[in-house]
């Protein structure tokens, strides 16, 4: 499988530039999976269903079956978080995941960046980023997108990892 991350600070507009990628990419008839790195606790379960009442009574994984999708939830109950290599040996082969998040792994990545949120740029002290999306003009070393332009985006990507 072959991996590309899209990183950024909050408000960069990573979540909208990877649905868009995945949208684009898959059109072209590439098979996609993500993962979604959280920095906070969050929950896919809801209080009361019975999925949510197996994990709250101690199960360390509850699996939720039905004809139109499954899903596995695994509580870790204070075991070190996975690394990104071993959740991507759980994944069912495609051609591309798209990883949102993990900034600090090797893989390459794009930046997302938005000038109203005045953050700093990540890129220039990371040689992982080989590209920004970008609202702003901006003096780089590396290519420069706009970050609406997810058709060119698409096709770095694609073009970096050869597909």
């Amino acid at each position: 499988m072959k991996l590309y991350g899209v990183v950024g600070w909050k408000n960069a507009g990573k979540t909208g530039l990877m649905e868009r990628l995945v949208t684009e990419i898959t059109s072209r008839g590439f098979s996609v999976s993500t993962v979604k790195h959280a920095h906070h606790s969050f929950d896919v379960d809801h209080p009361g269903k019975d999925s949510f009442r197996h994990r709250e009574a101690g199960a360390s994984q509850v699996l939720l079956a039905s004809r139109n999708r499954i899903a596995l939830m695994h509580e870790l109950r204070g075991a070190d978080e996975p690394t990104l290599d071993a959740l991507l040996a759980q994944l069912a082969p495609v051609d591309l995941v798209l990883v949102e998040g993990y900034k600090r792994d090797a893989h390459p990545k794009i930046e997302a960046h938005r000038s109203v949120t005045g953050n700093p740029l990540i890129a220039p002290d990371d040689p992982t980023i080989r590209a920004v999306a970008s609202d702003c003009d901006l003096s780089l070393d590396r290519p420069l997108f706009h970050l609406d332009d997810t058709t060119a985006i698409a096709d770095f990507i694609l073009k970096e990892v050869d597909l």
